[in-house]
């Protein structure tokens, strides 16, 4: 099914939901890794929408500390959804590429609507090294890439949680958090409360990559028309994947990386895809972007035989 939509990438260079800079060099590192030309080789027609407008930091108001820069986030947020939404109306796969991990709360918002429209709800994997289920009240750094799955389930700052038609965009219980092996206390507690599906790195070690994505996307398909990928590329070993503002020691092995992707191409029930994290400042010859786009490949239906 893939291969006969469009994929429409979007850029969103945002820096503003991190401690660090970088991230905001993600979707032209994305492009001079090949995008463009490698999704056409595996038969998929492209088209490159360019990148939203981001208010750069030093000319923003931090605002609220315990939420930094929300007000541009939000702004941005809101375009992204409704420039996702619209590539969703013509029938095309959104792959939206970041930036720091607030970007999905547009995503998701885009994507949410559009099939809310038609009376359908969308599921969710979350692949990540880290939670996102930070709130304001409970974040220890004030960062808002700290806080969209949450936002997206509908827990944290109304600017971001209502940014859908639909609240919230995901129900907690078509929503699955793969990979994660560092939380926050205050998130760890939250997510519980929640009843937000978690596979840890624990899971995967006990239970095998293959029976965990298994389980993610029955779950993320439940009563749902299908679900949205969202990959921080930090869940990934940083041994593989060292352009990234977060590394976390103990990520995904190259083959389980594209484990993941492989399982999602072959669900046929793909509605969006996303790629966030991606710091070309902190990165070894551009291999983490050229990594992010063949784990993309292996989405779309790339396969090693």
């Amino acid at each position: 099914m893939i291969e006969k939509r469009k994929v429409s990438m979007l850029g969103v260079p945002m820096d503003l939901g991190g401690g660090l800079r970088g991230v905001d060099m993600g979707p032209s590192a994305i492009r001079v890794a090949g995008l463009e030309e490698r999704v056409r080789r595996l038969g998929c027609d492209f088209e490159d929408l360019g990148d939203l407008p981001v208010q750069r930091p030093e000319g923003g108001e931090v605002g609220n500390p315990q939420a930094r820069y929300l007000k541009e986030i939000a702004r941005c947020c809101a375009e992204l959804r409704d420039r996702v939404r619209k590539a969703a109306e013509r029938g095309c796969l959104p792959l939206v590429v970041g930036g720091d991990h607030s970007i999905a709360c547009g995503t998701v918002a885009g994507l949410s609507s559009h099939y809310h429209s038609r009376g359908e709800k969308i599921g969710l994997i979350w692949f990540d090294a880290h939670g996102d289920f930070n709130t304001p009240e409970i974040s220890e750094s004030g960062n808002i890439h700290g806080m969209p799955l949450a936002s997206i389930t509908g827990f944290g700052p109304p600017e971001l949680v209502g940014l859908g038609d639909r609240k919230p965009m995901v129900d907690v219980g078509n929503a699955v958090l793969v990979g994660c092996h560092e939380l926050d206390r205050g998130e760890r507690a939250l997510m519980r409360e929640a009843g937000i599906n978690v596979f840890t790195v624990r899971d995967i070690d006990v239970r095998g990559m293959h029976k965990v994505m298994r389980e993610a996307i029955e779950i993320a398909t439940d009563g749902t028309v299908g679900f949205h990928m969202s990959y921080d590329i930090d869940g990934v070993d940083p041994v593989h994947a060292p352009g990234v503002g977060t590394p976390v020691r103990g990520g995904m092995t190259l083959r389980e990386a594209h484990l993941i992707m492989e399982h999602v191409g072959e669900a046929d029930h793909l509605l969006g895809l996303e790629v966030a994290e991606i710091n070309p400042i902190l990165d070894n010859r551009n291999q983490t972007a050229d990594l992010a786009v063949e784990l993309l490949l292996s989405a779309l239906g790339k396969l090693v035989f």
